[in-house]
């Protein structure tokens, strides 16, 4: 069983800059690909960002160059940079985690980022 706690959410301008981070409490933290979503107001959530447990990352398309994401496994965190936010990055932002040897999966509850001026 893992639990995720995420934090940094909350209002930012257009082209401003947040940092988020989900904390992992269990154990075995390095064996699970993490990963950001996003879910927008009557929208699907959507897959923002994944780095598997080899440090692999992939992003959607929509923000590529302007997010990064980054585990910390020592700390069991893994962090969502982003740069040149923009209104239509306004949404719910889950952690997700994906056990490689069970491929159990789990959610955060969620973090509200608001872009807005």
């Amino acid at each position: 069983q893992v639990q995720l706690v995420e934090s940094g959410g909350g209002l930012v301008q257009p082209g401003g800059s947040q940092r988020l981070s989900c904390a992992a409490s269990g154990s075995f933290f390095s064996i699970y690909t993490m990963a950001w979503y996003r879910q927008a107001p009557g929208k699907q959530r959507e897959l923002v960002a994944r780095i598997t447990t080899k440090g692999i990352t992939n992003y959607v398309d929509s923000v590529k160059g302007r997010f990064t994401i980054s585990r910390d496994n020592a700390e069991n965190t893994v962090y969502l940079q982003m740069n040149s936010l923009k209104p239509e990055d306004t949404a719910v932002y889950y952690c997700n985690a994906l056990s490689t040897s069970t491929l159990a999966g789990y959610w955060g509850q969620g973090t509200q980022v608001t872009v807005s001026s």
